[in-house]
């Protein structure tokens, strides 16, 4: 039996695997949190902040500073509130600090 190999988009692939559909949507998720939350976050740390994973009621923020893990913790209630606004079942923000080294090693 020979099997022909061919490129198919995520798309596709997270319809034929519920798991992968899952992180897929998830991360869909979080994206669309964090940018519902850009107008409470100060513009100047826009770009030092990504979406990291949803676990339950907790969420993750990946940071690439002190300052700017500092600043989102600060926030953190608000940013909580706000989300639990718009129908996000979040209690809890976690930040996480991703040195140069990960950062790097996440994108390959």
């Amino acid at each position: 039996m020979q099997r022909r190999h061919h490129a198919i988009t995520l798309e596709q692939a997270s319809e034929e695997a519920p798991v992968l559909a899952r992180l897929a949507s998830l991360a869909r998720e979080s994206g669309a949190r964090l940018q519902s939350l850009k107008t409470l976050i100060p513009a100047a740390l826009h770009s030092q902040i990504a979406p990291g994973p949803i676990e339950g009621d907790a969420w993750c923020l990946l940071v690439n500073s002190n300052a700017a893990a500092t600043k989102i913790r600060q926030l953190a209630p608000a940013l909580i509130t706000h989300l639990q606004g718009q129908g996000c079942e979040v209690n809890v923000i976690r930040v996480k600090i991703q040195s140069a080294h990960s950062a790097t090693r996440s994108r390959l």
